[in-house]
């Protein structure tokens, strides 16, 4: 009669957990820590520099904070600079698989006919999607980049007003385009900080494309047509990965610069300088300073385990989060910042949930500036499977009929 008795309060049990963990309750978890971190930087003022081009900005582009800017806005003829959205709209194609490295571009005659910088693309000659890369990235062809402009918009009219739509949502306030090489038309315009979003846009969400940026010498139509980099950087400044150079006579000398050693990226943009010489220089300058004074941090691993959570639904297992990626910091070098973690469940966590899984975000803050740090997702690293009802009858047997 006694067991009788336990076993009908077991089952009363079970049926009231029946309404916590089967039929499910809300979870929204807001909650902040005091971790002492060492991560982001405060504002600091421009050093004192001496430049001769017209414009200059150096960008840390996992964060996209600004290190260094004079004339930032200023609307300038870019040249071949151009060529970086019109690699991101190609890139964007690849990544998502509507083109292949291995697929072919042919050249048109509207193609074949450009000036400036080229490959002497014959009419109807074809290269690989790899090859075409390569001649955009290392010599700057405006005919290859008239093909795959043509390629993927249908024609360069197309391809122009997809490469404007892409500055309008990358915040592009002071860029135009009316073509897709870079040669000087009435309207086509943009900025050093323009130029900066747009190769933050490409080296971050494409990082693939530094493959094509970073060669310094190559070759096409087997061993035929030498390629050697209009960048000289490549070659002689250390870390160097890209990223796009471009002159005309109206435009004087422009470079977008992208350079990494260790965990540290830079981008670069310098604006009409008089000579090639300078622009390198003052490049120079600018990776050099960004170097010196930052170092990149990581302050949340991926590989770390969050907490561990009961989930509905599941009444014997727990559920183990992670960040989905790491998250890093541009830190002053010799100082620590305080932060803040702000950390969001989804509003309801039942079982049964996949490895992998989003429950929820967390944000990095930076207590002294009050500003995001980072932000990423949170995973599930287990796989949780709902429970049975033979489950709970042996999660209540086990904490309650065996504790005689």
């Amino acid at each position: 009669m006694n067991k009788l008795y336990k076993i009908l309060i077991a089952l009363l049990i079970v049926n009231m957990l029946n309404i916590q963990y089967i039929f499910g309750a809300n979870y929204l978890y807001e909650k902040k820590s005091k971790d002492k971190q060492e991560s982001s930087i405060s504002t600091v003022a421009n050093p004192s520099f001496t430049f001769e081009s017209e414009a200059q900005i150096l960008m840390e582009p996992s964060t996209g904070r600004i290190l260094y800017a004079n004339n930032e806005n200023e609307r300038m003829l870019p040249a071949s600079v151009t060529k970086v959205m019109t690699l991101l709209l190609i890139m964007e194609q690849i990544d998502s698989g509507v083109l292949e490295y291995t697929d072919t571009v042919t050249c048109s005659k509207n193609a074949a006919s450009m000036g400036g910088s080229q490959i002497w693309f014959e009419e109807g000659e074809q290269l690989t999607i790899d090859e075409a890369l390569k001649a955009i990235c290392v010599v700057s062809a405006n005919d290859v980049t008239v093909a795959m402009a043509e390629l993927i918009g249908g024609n360069e009219e197309n391809f122009v007003i997809a490469m404007n739509a892409k500055a309008r949502e990358l915040g592009m306030e002071n860029t135009h385009f009316i073509n897709c090489h870079g040669i000087d038309e009435e309207g086509h315009y943009t900025c050093a900080k323009d130029v900066a979003l747009m190769a933050r846009e490409l080296i971050t969400k494409h990082p693939n494309i530094l493959n094509y940026t970073s060669i310094w010498m190559d070759s096409l139509r087997g061993g035929k047509t030498e390629l050697t980099s209009t960048n000289k950087l490549i070659r002689f400044y250390d870390g160097a990965t890209g990223l796009k150079t471009g002159y005309t006579s109206n435009a004087l000398y422009n470079l977008v610069a992208t350079a990494t050693r260790k965990d540290t990226t830079y981008i670069s943009v310098v604006m009409k300088a008089p000579s090639s010489d300078v622009r390198l220089a003052e490049t120079k300058t600018l990776l050099d300073y960004g170097f010196a004074t930052y170092e990149t941090k990581k302050i949340c691993s991926s590989s770390t385990i969050l907490e561990e959570l009961q989930v509905n639904k599941n009444i014997a297992e727990k559920l183990e989060t992670r960040l989905q990626d790491d998250i890093y910091s541009l830190v002053e070098r010799g100082k620590n910042v305080d932060t803040d973690q702000i950390v969001t469940y989804n509003e309801e966590l039942s079982a049964p949930i996949e490895s992998g899984d989003i429950i929820g975000s967390v944000e990095i803050i930076d207590k002294n500036t009050n500003e995001s740090i980072g932000k990423t997702n949170i995973v599930a690293n287990n796989t949780i499977n709902k429970s049975r009802i033979t489950d709970y009858l042996k999660f209540i047997f086990g904490k309650f009929l065996l504790k005689q």
